[in-house]
């Protein structure tokens, strides 16, 4: 009893804070975040996930905040992958 759940995304492996919870971590908790962050996204694109880069991935490898977009929040605003844009594998 083998269902596929579909591709995987990085939506799917991604964890999003609103800008208060952000202020709630501590210096430590930022760099944990990051590093898991980078650390997912490199192993989708190694395992042969051909995703197109997420904003909040060029900003955390810049050092920069990851909610911070032109004034706003990057809340929930991965590109959504399509099946063609993504090469990659299937849940069972």
């Amino acid at each position: 009893m083998n269902k596929s759940l579909g591709p995987v995304s990085f939506k799917d492996v991604a964890v999003d804070f609103t800008q208060e919870e952000w202020q709630q971590l501590d210096p430590e908790q930022k760099t944990t975040y990051r590093d898991v962050m980078l650390e997912n996204y490199s192993h989708l694109v190694s395992i042969g996930c051909h995703v197109i880069k997420p904003e909040v991935i060029t900003k955390l490898e810049q050092g920069e905040e990851p909610w911070m977009v032109e004034g706003g929040f990057l809340l929930q605003s991965y590109p959504e992958i399509t099946t063609s844009q993504i090469s990659c594998f299937s849940l069972p």
